[in-house]
């Protein structure tokens, strides 16, 4: 008899177990959907911009002849707000773009410089990120789009202009990710780049929560591409930056930054082809190199465009991969593997 009830007592025991793990286990699923939503959510829809943020420089304060402008991107139905500053003569245009959120205004000391040494300047804000607030954003996919737009109004502006790009943070990612995909930009600057999307979501779930992004990859990559249209594989600098060569990039980046893994300026270096340099700075958080010495930076910025843009020839070389050939290349990867 007691055997029996012992018997029952361990069948009982074992149920409320198993019962118990079972709901451990979905209120533990439940946690890292949540935070894969969160994660999500905070990149396509951030918090709208407080409107004193909108009051800022613009090229009045600073006394340039920039015109308002507005141009079509690649792809899309919107348009992308950029400023135009013509430079008698020039035989240069520099495009500059600003990060995740970020505004053209963030940018203006520096498009004020390279003004003053000669070029022609292009700066744009992506849309739904600087003036335009509260439109549903991704961290670079759809911004392609945007860059792409921008290389082909400074060339509709300026023909005969040769073309360098200055991008920041997101910027500098998605500058990477364009330049590999058109042939008129022949100088880079990219400053504080993220080597993959899945890194900058992995760094920043690592420096908040303290816990292995593993836990939240595979849910997060899901509720991207449900929520945005795509995947973290599909934003990639790290895989399009050998694309580049020969045309050179110089990379900077903040040992100190909070934001991007200065280890990613590494993977990126080695990563692209010649010529290429490297610039990191010790102690200088994220797209702080400007403000860590801005002489030095000014000077290396455009002795990189005096040399690369202005004195060597025009390149000859082979056709990039356009992208739409790029998006069906990494389709067929994709079902292949």
């Amino acid at each position: 008899m007691k055997k029996v009830e012992n018997l029952r007592l361990s069948r009982s025991s074992l149920k409320r177990i198993l019962l118990g793990g079972l709901g451990g286990g979905f209120s533990i699923l439940g946690i890292i959907l949540g935070i894969g939503l969160y994660i999500v959510e905070t990149i396509i829809h951030p918090k709208r911009l407080a409107t004193f943020a909108l009051y800022t420089f613009s090229p009045f304060e600073l006394g340039l002849p920039a015109e308002e402008v507005t141009f079509t991107p690649l792809q899309g139905d919107h348009e992308v707000n950029g400023w135009y500053v013509p430079y008698p003569e020039a035989t240069t245009t520099i495009i500059l773009s600003p990060g995740y959120r970020g505004s053209r205004s963030d940018v203006l000391g520096l498009c004020a410089l390279l003004w003053k040494e000669g070029h022609n300047i292009l700066v744009f804000e992506y849309f739904g990120h600087g003036t335009v607030v509260g439109k549903p954003l991704t961290l670079g996919y759809r911004e392609i789009n945007d860059f792409l737009g921008a290389v082909a109004y400074a060339k509709q502006r300026a023909p005969h202009a040769r073309l360098g790009a200055v991008g920041y943070s997101m910027g500098a990612a998605v500058s990477i990710m364009g330049s590999a995909r058109t042939a008129e930009i022949e100088a880079l600057v990219a400053d504080s780049a993220f080597a993959t999307h899945k890194s900058a979501i992995e760094y920043a779930v690592h420096r908040t929560l303290h816990l292995p992004f593993y836990i939240f990859d595979w849910i997060t990559d899901i509720l991207l591409w449900l929520r945005a249209g795509y995947h973290f594989r599909q934003v990639e600098p790290l895989r399009d930056i050998g694309r580049i060569a020969p045309r050179p990039i110089l990379i900077i980046h903040g040992m100190k930054d909070s934001v991007v893994d200065p280890r990613d300026s590494d993977l990126l270096y080695r990563a692209a082809g010649e010529p290429k340099e490297l610039w990191q700075l010790p102690g200088v958080e994220h797209c702080g190199a400007y403000f860590a010495d801005r002489a030095v930076y000014m000077q290396r910025v455009i002795h990189f465009f005096d040399e690369y843009l202005r004195k060597l020839p025009p390149l000859q070389e082979q056709r990039p991969v356009s992208y739409v050939e790029r998006e069906s290349e990494q389709q067929h990867l994709s079902e292949a593997g």
